[in-house]
């Protein structure tokens, strides 16, 4: 489900309330460009120990959620145990074993692969340990925090159809379609340009990889313009987050073919420094605010143990970033 703005005259009351009704909570405390501002009787985690689980902390977006529940944590006085897989998948399910023997009071799962993960998930609800997660679509999750990526994923698509003139040939990777997020982003592009026949997905699709994301994706990029090395057989290059589109954008610009444009997705620094160099192919990328999704997942711990009810997934506003409002979007986030 997507909430988007509207010309309808809807306040945010009025949001609330349809959110309410479809099991969707917006992040109170996550208005864009504003700080937090925490309700009245302010939440607590006093002797309460809460575990947090990261897939990985090399990712801008990873590393910014993960610190901010650190910090959510003590904030609320209670006590983290955070741990760190380094994008191991062993030493994931290992680190999941170990919370899960150490009954803590509530364990935050960051991303993951589902087929990872999820088996864990449910040894730990089995456990009676309260499970929430940040961009995991699992059903062991009470509530998940996240970005809505279906509208992502959409404005995303209908971003890259429109610079292209809604024709061409476009290189898409799709490497992990078994973390939720990528999955929707993905399905969300589909979904359009099917509505758009003279747009093409080139075949077979790239994988990227974790670690050696950048220059990985530097060189199938390169190897991919070598295959198609005339201007105008490749219109653009999508990825589901934006790190491949770091080392797609620098392959381009390396081999001169800054006439095809980049996409991806959560506002790395580095590629919105890319976006507003008007020289660079990086034409758009959705900015998300990984600081503040790992806030609200902490408080909504907090809430849970508290005994409110929550809804199954929160999400946290993000702003498609492209070559006209990047200047914006990036005062906004506080991140210019």
């Amino acid at each position: 489900m997507s909430i988007e703005k509207s010309g309808s005259g809807l306040g945010r009351r009025d949001l609330l309330k349809l959110s309410a009704a479809a099991g969707v909570a917006v992040a109170g405390a996550s208005l864009i460009g504003q700080k937090p501002v925490f309700a009245a009787e302010e939440l607590s985690l006093k002797g309460k120990r809460i575990a947090i689980s990261a897939t990985g902390t090399d990712h801008f977006f990873d590393l910014q959620a993960y610190n901010a529940q650190i910090e959510e944590v003590k904030r609320l006085g209670g006590e983290p145990i955070a741990v760190d897989a380094g994008r191991n998948d062993g030493k994931l399910v290992s680190q999941l074993q170990t919370l899960i023997a150490q009954k803590p009071d509530a364990i935050v799962q960051i991303l993951g692969t589902l087929s990872v993960i999820d088996p864990w998930l449910k040894k730990a609800r089995d456990a009676g340990i309260p499970v929430l997660t940040v961009d995991v679509g699992s059903t062991n999750s009470i509530n998940n925090t996240t970005s809505d990526n279906w509208g992502i994923g959409k404005d995303l698509a209908l971003q890259l159809v429109s610079d292209i003139g809604g024709e061409g040939n476009i290189v898409v990777f799709n490497g992990f379609y078994g973390v939720t997020p990528c999955a929707i982003r993905y399905d969300q592009l589909v979904n359009v340009v099917k509505y758009f026949p003279k747009v093409k997905i080139l075949q077979p699709e790239l994988r990227d990889v974790i670690p050696n994301t950048v220059q990985d994706a530097f060189t199938q990029i390169t190897a991919i313009l070598n295959k198609y090395p005339e201007k105008g057989s490749i219109k653009a290059i999508w990825s589901a987050w934006d790190i491949p589109q770091l080392g797609a954008t620098q392959a381009l610009t390396a081999a001169g073919r800054t006439e095809i444009r980049t996409y991806g997705v959560d506002g790395s620094p580095e590629v919105l420094q890319l976006i507003a160099d008007p020289n660079s192919p990086a034409g758009a990328d959705v900015a998300q605010q990984p600081a503040e999704i790992g806030r609200t997942a902490i408080r909504n711990v907090a809430k849970l143990l508290a005994g409110q009810t929550l809804p199954r997934e929160t999400y946290v506003p993000a702003l498609l970033a492209n070559k006209t409002n990047v200047g914006e979007v990036t005062k906004k986030l506080g991140i210019g």
